[in-house]
């Protein structure tokens, strides 16, 4: 049971002091009935509630895939730029967020949700979770590069060094614009990027294409999303 100007103000129908407003308004119905009182308690997941006559539907918990375009950052909120959940026009709950973060000009596979212990084990290094990426990359990258990043790479300095982790790079085109597949299980600030500058070159594109299980859908072009599929949840 919940009460009901919890369940309202979760769902994002406002604040939870406006919330407690459109109650005494007579705004909000449970199962057809006028509510009077904020406090009221409800089953979430048995009874209806409307505001102005329209269903709140209850969600706990919300996932969506991303397709992230270019020029959106991986925030809750940004005053100069739009953000990944801006996208998000079809949310329930207010509480979403960014399984992780893409740089500003990277494209690909993005997890919005509120479940923090899902995103705490695709995030925890602990856990061993490969992240595929493919990059356009100025430079020849060559079987040297792949045997660096196999035993992994100082994305540091001299005097302060910061290893990677082992990576598994494959390369699909080298010359001097090569392009590659790269898997880490990591998420450095800015580490594809650096992990091939730490070898002399530049990556001038990146998209991510699966985190675990997975796997960015196709049919989505940037800036479009779909919600998981229940085999899709399960898998992760």
């Amino acid at each position: 049971m919940m009460r009901l100007d919890k369940y309202l103000s979760q769902m994002g129908t406002g604040t939870r002091q406006e919330v407690k407003k459109f109650i005494r308004q007579g705004r909000v119905a449970v199962d057809g009935v006028t509510a009077e009182k904020p406090e009221q308690k409800i089953d979430e997941e048995s009874q209806l509630v409307t505001f102005d006559g329209n269903e709140i539907g209850y969600a706990a918990y919300e996932y969506y895939m991303l397709n992230k375009p270019a020029g959106v950052v991986s925030a809750t909120e940004d005053r100069h730029d739009r953000t990944v959940l801006d996208l998000i026009e079809s949310r329930k709950r207010k509480d979403l967020f960014p399984v992780g973060r893409l740089d500003k000009d990277t494209e690909g596979l993005l997890l919005i949700t509120n479940d923090g212990a899902l995103a705490h084990r695709l995030l925890s290094p602990k856990k061993h979770v490969d992240k595929w990426y493919y990059a356009k990359v100025e430079g020849c990258v060559t079987s040297l590069d792949v045997k660096a990043f196999s035993e992994g790479v100082n994305i540091g300095t001299e005097e302060e060094e910061d290893w990677t982790r082992p990576a598994r790079l494959n390369i699909l085109k080298s010359g001097e614009l090569s392009e590659i597949r790269l898997c880490i299980q990591e998420g450095k600030f800015h580490q594809v990027k650096r992990m091939f500058q730490a070898v002399g070159k530049k990556v001038i594109y990146l998209r991510r294409e699966s985190m675990g299980s997975l796997k960015l859908d196709e049919k989505l072009l940037p800036g479009e999303y779909r919600e998981l599929t229940d085999e899709e949840l399960e898998n992760l």
